[in-house]
């Protein structure tokens, strides 16, 4: 029965040690930018890992006073990009440390 014991006291310090490298892995992503763009470059958009928007570029001639529409299309497809970038990399680098166990960075930790 001690034997168990010691074994649960294993897997307490390798929980703790991944619960300490993902807070880690959480401050790290925050200064990872990705890019998510659309039409062509038109629209940029810049994304942390922690899949907050930071910025948004438009090339100015892209910009028609009568097609509001298509500008707004654009942005939106640039910021479904970049966050889905931001998305991939933190569910990448969270199974890296969690070898797959971990099913998304727990980012209200």
């Amino acid at each position: 029965m001690a034997k168990n014991f010691g074994d649960m006291g294993g897997l307490m310090k390798q929980a703790q040690k991944m619960q300490a490298d993902l807070r880690r892995l959480q401050d790290d992503l925050k200064d990872r930018v990705l890019e998510g763009k659309a039409g062509g470059d038109a629209v940029v958009a810049y994304v942390n890992g922690a899949q907050e928007l930071l910025q948004l570029k438009i090339k100015p001639g892209i910009v028609d006073p009568d097609d509001i529409e298509d500008l707004e299309d654009l942005v939106v497809a640039a910021v479904r990009a970049g966050m889905e970038e931001a998305r991939k990399m933190a569910e990448e680098e969270t199974n890296r440390i969690t070898g797959g166990l971990g099913g998304g960075l727990p980012f209200g930790m």
